[in-house]
């Protein structure tokens, strides 16, 4: 039996909190969950039949707001999960400088299970009930995409939140990961996989494809989509335990699905000279130490996947400014750009080709936008990172702990606190 996600984040915290400098009165502080909402509610399945289902949602920390985390739809979701993964997300902000607190929902239902129009009840629903605890709006929590859910879901949610609040002109706001057409920003989707080059196994929750000499990723991908399965695909070896795949040879190996994938049981066996943490939690405290001190990399799930959060910053961001990024400013810079070639030219003595003059003229669109903003957001992180684990002489997840509980201090000391 799988130990629950806390066991994999509170001791780790622990040890960068006694290297962090910061008060025990503070970490006190740090360390609670501050609000938890837990709701059972049924839903009409069809004419006949009604199911009642569970749904939480945690705000770990309210230092800054909005609260921001994503909504799973699992099975296994529970609330200790939730509370531990909403802790994760207050620690996730603050290694990026995302002025957010951490937050998690989740909905203990197994979606493949439900159609697309059960699916939308149980989730306007479930928004329903955050509506009217105050657990949800752009300046309070602002739930994401998280297994199980995606851009379809983000929408019935606020369309759901503007019925309950439509003299709130920032409603769009109240969640992030939306389609294009529903206010969501360009690049999102893409900047998870970006450089991303050479793969030679990929592992789904049925099988795992591996060929030492490089998978087509758009092949394989699109074989899945067609077929429902990695099954059959070309010339890889498919192996039927999926969690096989993290023993296979390689340089990097990204757990980026589910939590405790990497733990006494297997930790032996891994091969990876990189362990980069996709998914939130994917190793275990123990496996982490193991492989720590056989002279392995990890990178931790705060630093590596906090793109997704950043990118949704950015949505947040141009939602509450009601303008898509670059659309004040693009036509003025390639203006100018393009008055400054025209002196380079004069100068020069030459003109430039049609194909030179647009790539040099050529004004930032939304996803180059936020391609930079990702960019420049992940490099600060990494730097302060390294630098914090050469000072503490520690590995990169500890650094990165005490890099986040220190600004959550630094934000929590200076506002004070009410009633204490």
């Amino acid at each position: 039996m799988n130990q629950p996600l806390c066991s994999s984040i509170f001791p780790l915290s622990h040890q960068a909190a006694k290297l962090s400098g910061v008060s025990e009165k503070t970490l006190t502080a740090i360390k609670a969950v501050d609000s938890v909402l837990s709701v059972k509610f049924p839903v009409e399945i069809d004419a006949d039949t009604h199911i009642i289902v569970e749904g939480y949602r945690a705000q770990h920390s309210r230092h800054r707001l909005p609260s921001k985390g994503g909504i799973r739809f699992s099975d296994e979701v529970d609330l200790q999960e939730v509370e531990a993964l909403a802790t994760l997300m207050t620690f996730k902000c603050a290694v990026v400088d995302v002025p957010f607190g951490g937050a998690k929902g989740g909905v203990k239902l197994n979606p493949k299970k439900f159609t697309p129009a059960q699916l939308e009840r149980i989730t306007r629903r479930y928004t329903m009930e955050l509506c009217q605890k105050n657990f949800i709006g752009p300046g309070i929590d602002v739930p994401a995409p998280d297994v199980g859910t995606g851009p379809r879901e983000m929408s019935w949610i606020m369309d759901t939140y503007r019925q309950f609040n439509p003299q709130d002109v920032n409603s769009a706001g109240c969640v992030t990961g939306k389609p294009i057409s529903q206010g969501g920003v360009r690049g999102r989707n893409e900047a998870t996989g970006l450089g991303v080059y050479y793969v030679i196994g990929i592992g789904e929750h049925d099988v795992a494809a591996y060929d030492p000499n490089g998978l087509n990723i758009d092949g394989i991908f699109n074989y899945r989509a067609e077929k429902g399965s990695f099954r059959g695909f070309g010339n890889a070896e498919i192996l039927q335990n999926p969690l096989a795949i993290l023993e296979r040879d390689c340089d990097i190996l990204i757990p980026a699905a589910l939590e405790r994938q990497i733990g006494l049981k297997n930790v032996k066996k891994i091969k990876a000279k990189i362990i980069g943490e996709g998914a939130n939690g994917p190793t275990t405290p123990a496996a982490h130490d193991y492989l720590v001190s056989h002279g392995k990399v990890i990178i931790p799930d705060l630093l590596l996947n906090a793109g997704g959060v950043t990118v949704s910053y950015f949505e947040w961001l141009k939602n509450l400014s009601h303008v898509r990024f670059g659309r004040m400013s693009r036509k003025w810079e390639e203006a100018g750009k393009d008055k400054l070639l025209t002196l380079v030219e004069a100068s020069a003595g030459r003109q430039l080709t049609p194909q030179e003059r647009g790539a040099v003229v050529h004004g930032a669109e939304e996803h180059e936008l936020v391609y930079s903003g990702l960019e420049d957001t992940m490099i600060g992180a990494c730097e302060e990172t390294r630098a914090t684990a050469a000072a503490k002489n520690t590995d990169f997840r500890t650094a990165a702990m005490i890099n986040a509980i220190q600004k959550i201090a630094t934000v929590t000391e200076q506002s004070g606190k009410m009633f204490l």
